[in-house]
């Protein structure tokens, strides 16, 4: 047989960007597993074999010396001038964030899906589907005997009550400062509900390095458990409540698409099971909208009603040349060099963008 019959009679299909990203994506959650448990097992073993006799605590000078040295100059000026928000990765602190600094925190935490423009690998088995509650997406914190909801630009939206731990100052209620709990909801305005999506913090414990698999186990434990799903009282201000969630099969993905639901849908969410919760937009959780599933499917107005023509936001790069944020970008057109020069609020993008990139 000739060589060039022993090809393969068709060619390997391209891998789409969002796959792609989604590949990364997990390979660098399994990577930072792996880091923290080295790390783990370096100090066990690091205080497992240190002698008692060969501990000599430092001098006071010397030690503020060393720890010193480890801080950067910059963040030696944060710390004087005041508090840098990048370095507040303690949730525990966060909650207790109060007016700009608080707003400015929490606008960047919640987890963003992207659009579904291919169909994941693995869709069967490696991901879950629900219906999505249209509303108004926020964070929901309780914490030091109150409960503060706050939306995806960091403004509170309602403070209240609740049943959740630390959410209420009554005597069952525990005011432990470690005792605080972040949900990501959807608040639900036609039957005043809040519907958590997801489960970020609970009775003090983080979840975020935990996959989305464990959180939605989690959330439905324990949601029900405090009373939070219970009817409106005078230490229960808003009611909260799941949302049912299907493995993404075809009767699961038929149920999410057709059924019925409490409340009014705004598409459908794919998230994958071994996602962690990581701020900002992630191609591991994906929405799909069509006529069927959502009012909005396209852009509307203040008033509701459709524009006549729908926006696109284009990055404009150094040739003049608008694209897409994807990879590759893809080219929509270019604009005239003298037109860049000419109109002053292009070239001021222009410098924002290089300060992005750099």
């Amino acid at each position: 047989m000739a060589t060039h019959e022993l090809r393969r009679p068709f060619k390997r299909p391209a891998i789409s960007d969002q796959q792609r990203r989604r590949e990364i994506s997990l390979q660098r959650q399994a990577q930072n597993r792996r880091d923290a448990q080295h790390q783990a097992r370096c100090l066990a073993s690091t205080i497992l074999t240190l002698q008692p006799a060969q501990y000599e605590p430092a001098e006071p000078d010397l030690q503020l010396q060393s720890e010193t040295e480890l801080i950067p100059e910059l963040e030696i000026e944060s710390q004087e001038h005041r508090r840098d928000l990048r370095d507040i990765d303690d949730v525990r602190q966060a909650s207790r964030l109060k007016g700009v600094e608080a707003r400015q925190w929490f606008a960047k935490q919640l987890m963003l899906p992207e659009w579904m423009i291919d169909v994941p690998e693995r869709l069967n088995t490696d991901w879950y589907v629900f219906a999505r509650p249209a509303g108004k997406r926020c964070f929901v914190v309780s914490s030091n005997g109150t409960t503060i909801s706050r939306l995806r630009n960091g403004s509170m939206l309602h403070r209240f009550p609740s049943a959740l731990p630390s959410g209420a100052r009554t005597s069952k209620s525990s005011h432990s400062g470690q005792s605080y709990c972040i949900l990501d909801c959807i608040f639900h305005e036609p039957d005043q509900t809040y519907y958590v999506i997801d489960m970020v913090c609970w009775a003090g414990m983080s979840l975020y390095e935990c996959t989305t698999e464990f959180r939605f186990f989690w959330l439905n434990s324990k949601l029900v458990e405090t009373g939070a799903c219970d009817a409106p009282s005078s230490y229960h201000k808003f009611r909260f409540s799941t949302v049912p969630i299907y493995n993404c099969d075809q009767e699961g993905l038929n149920a999410a698409y057709t059924g019925p639901v409490p409340y009014v849908k705004d598409g459908l969410l794919f998230c994958n099971k071994h996602a962690h919760y990581q701020s900002g937009n992630t191609p591991l959780i994906l929405v799909w909208k069509d006529e069927n599933c959502s009012q909005y499917v396209i852009d509307t107005d203040s008033k509701g009603q459709v524009p006549n023509k729908q926006q696109v936001v284009l990055e404009l790069l150094f040739d003049g040349k608008l694209a897409t944020s994807d990879d590759p970008p893809v080219i929509f057109g270019c604009l005239n060099e003298d037109f860049i020069q000419e109109d002053c609020r292009l070239g001021i993008f222009s410098d924002l963008l290089l300060v992005m990139e750099d």
